[in-house]
């Protein structure tokens, strides 16, 4: 059996996310973040579907016009969260046939409510909201979130060993069982872990998707601290040396290409995780998180070296990260031939 884990560049059919509602955690700002998944759907819109899962079709759909309306897909259904990014499908191809993984999501380990979003991949599937080709495959009795798991297309998956050995996922599994588990479903024949590498506020338990991307096969975007005073500092160094350590899949050293470690943003006294890097690709253009910070324009720029032929466009997640997360978080993509 050959199963191909598509990178994240791979041509698109659309993007999946939940919309915010007074039953999330979003109830005191609602408006606030509607405002935010507004501006970032409608470029999504531009270029290819969306998704969104939401307990009233009527509350997405008056934001869009006609136009937009065409290339949008809205599935009523009750939510926990928003986080599409974790409880998502992942897409793969098994023996070429589009395949969506249904892994078990339980909020970070058991840290939230997660009932209703865990059951929403199998409800679109039963609710044939994918094309018909599309197989389902069921992995619930393991956990594994979207945003702990990176692909390089070729055979490469990059993830964090705080993240996928911590309490309350997979344990009592090892380090060894997890890789051999990750190999099989994905068809990957290595994993390069991250031992080094965190954000302070966040709550998975350093995802991947907030220190660290693939932006083809041969380059990485990573998060990097010049500050000495900064409490990353220590950890990123040593995220950053090794990151330099790996080779790619051809054996060659990665082309690394640093984005501005974020400056702080605190919310009721507690330092969020704002980060350059949870960014995400789409058909032709790139969604930069960006916080009202001079910083943005040096991420932005750095992305656009990883991404000469892509747009690069910011989107203002000040809300998104008051609940400790960013773009990507809350965002899944599928390939060409999912939706």
């Amino acid at each position: 059996m050959q199963t191909f884990f598509p990178p994240e560049w791979y041509s698109q059919s659309g993007v999946q996310i939940a919309w915010p509602h007074n039953n999330t955690d979003w109830c005191d700002m609602l408006e606030e973040v509607i405002e935010c998944y507004v501006s970032f759907s409608k470029e999504i819109l531009k270029r290819e579907k969306l998704l969104v899962v939401c307990p009233e079709v009527d509350e997405v759909t008056k934001y869009f016009s006609q136009e937009e309306q065409k290339n949008l897909i809205v599935i009523e259904m009750e939510t926990n969260d928003t986080w599409a990014r974790d409880h998502a499908a992942i897409s793969v191809f098994v023996n070429g046939k589009p395949t969506v993984i249904d892994f078990g999501f339980n909020a970070w380990g058991l840290k939230f409510a997660a009932n209703f979003d865990n059951q929403i991949t199998g409800k679109l599937y039963e609710q044939e909201a994918f094309q018909p080709e599309v197989k389902y495959h069921n992995q619930l009795n393991f956990i594994l979130e979207g945003g702990s798991v990176e692909s390089d297309g070729k055979g490469t998956i990059l993830t964090t060993t705080e993240c996928l050995t911590a309490p309350n996922r997979n344990q009592p599994m090892s380090e060894d069982e997890i890789e051999a588990h990750l190999k099989k479903v994905f068809g990957a024949n290595r994993v390069l872990w991250l031992n080094h590498g965190y954000l302070a506020g966040d709550d998975t338990d350093n995802h991947i998707d907030t220190l660290a991307r693939f932006c083809d096969e041969n380059t990485i975007a990573y998060v990097k601290c010049d500050d000495e005073n900064d409490e990353h500092f220590d950890e990123l160094q040593k995220m950053e040396a090794q990151l330099r350590f790996f080779s790619n899949f051809e054996g060659n050293p990665y082309r690394l290409i640093a984005l501005p470690m974020a400056d702080a943003v605190f919310f009721e006294g507690y330092r969020l995780p704002a980060t350059y890097a949870n960014f995400l690709i789409i058909n032709g253009a790139v969604l930069v998180p960006i916080y009202q910070s001079p910083k943005d324009e040096i991420a932005k720029a750095q992305l656009q070296k990883a991404f000469p032929d892509r747009e690069i466009i910011g989107i203002d997640c000040r809300s998104l990260i008051k609940q400790h997360g960013s773009l990507h978080c809350v965002t899944m993509q599928y390939p060409e031939g999912f939706l």
